[in-house]
């Protein structure tokens, strides 16, 4: 059985201006809703994610706690459980299947959380990587509506070396001549692996490597390590999922819609809730500088960067210290 369910968002009309027909999201709940609807958070999930991936954040021991919060982790569009290329009938299935922005995936979880739920307020919004980016997105599209955004490891928009990263996973995985367009008949092993040894140095710092933390993850050598790790990592996924959501992030900006009109900054101002900014101080492609910038121009924004030297995936709950790092200062954010 599945231990998620799927809300119905019906025909869907996306920001590219194309339609998604039978469109759905997935989601798990966590706790219980209060009859005031005002207990709320929403934890959107990122890249090759799932909502259990996101559950190092909640516990009755942690900020998100399920007796205290009604927690909602709506997954993103793309990844295989909520609408995606995998999933989709034709003539939108596979290669198909139209451009997700992160303003698709928020409206999403906004008819999710209003029309299913009837919630008009929401505690807190936080996420991790491209999680953090439809964090932004919550901020900036519904700020009536959303009190404190809790950003982590992500930026409001990507970068132009962010999107580069991403266009090389996406190249790796596609040089596979099983990939045959999008069209495969069977899975493309060889790019999912490609595109693993692609993110492995983006993903963790150079310290990482140099210190060779990973042995902390039960690896001997860098060579088991990528081997075993990320020669695997992706494997499980659909490929054209996989490039959904890479797609998604390489595209991913609040300011890009008709009332902004590219204009980054005024997007950003918009965010009116408390906001609590916290990069990775190794990050190598959401870089600190650029949450940095972020926080600037945002009204109400607290920045907080993590020292740790797990580059981008300080943020995937997987180093202990990093977690309850995270936690603590989300407890104390919570609370103000």
């Amino acid at each position: 059985m599945n231990d998620y369910e799927t809300y119905n968002l019906g025909d869907t009309l996306l920001q590219s201006g194309q339609q998604l027909p039978q469109a759905f999201i997935a989601y798990k709940t966590y706790g219980n809703l209060n009859a005031a609807k005002d207990n709320v958070i929403v934890v959107p999930t990122w890249f090759a994610g799932i909502h259990t991936d996101n559950e190092w954040l909640i516990g009755t021991d942690k900020a998100l706690d399920p007796s205290r919060y009604f927690i909602v982790v709506p997954n993103m569009l793309g990844n295989g459980l909520s609408s995606s290329p995998s999933n989709t009938p034709a003539p939108y299935d596979k290669d198909n299947f139209p451009l997700i922005s992160m303003y698709d995936n928020v409206h999403a979880q906004h008819q999710l959380i209003t029309q299913k739920f009837g919630i008009s307020k929401i505690k807190l919004v936080v996420g991790w990587s491209l999680g953090a980016m439809q964090v932004y997105q919550w901020g900036t599209s519904y700020p009536e509506m959303v009190e404190r955004i809790a950003p982590f490891g992500g930026t409001a928009k990507s970068r132009p070396h962010t999107q580069l990263v991403f266009e090389a996973m996406i190249a790796a995985l596609q040089a596979d001549s099983n990939y045959k367009n999008g069209r495969y008949e069977r899975p493309p092993v060889a790019g999912l692996a490609a595109m693993g040894r692609a993110y492995a140095p983006w993903g963790f710092s150079q310290a990482y490597y140099l210190e060779k933390l990973y042995q902390s993850e039960g690896y001997d050598s860098l060579k088991s390590y990528v081997e075993d790790y990320w020669d695997q990592v992706f494997l499980p996924f659909d490929a054209n999922d996989l490039i959904t959501m890479l797609r998604t992030g390489i595209y991913g900006d609040i300011s890009d819609n008709p009332v902004d009109d590219g204009n980054f900054e005024q997007a950003l101002s918009k965010i009116t809730a408390s906001a609590l900014v916290m990069p990775g101080s190794s990050d190598l492609f959401f870089t600190p500088e650029d949450s940095s910038y972020d926080a600037q121009h945002m009204p109400n924004a607290v920045y907080q960067p993590i020292e740790s030297k797990w580059g981008h995936c300080f943020g995937i709950g997987a180093n202990e210290e990093d977690s309850l790092v995270i936690d603590r200062h989300l407890k104390q954010f919570l609370e103000t």
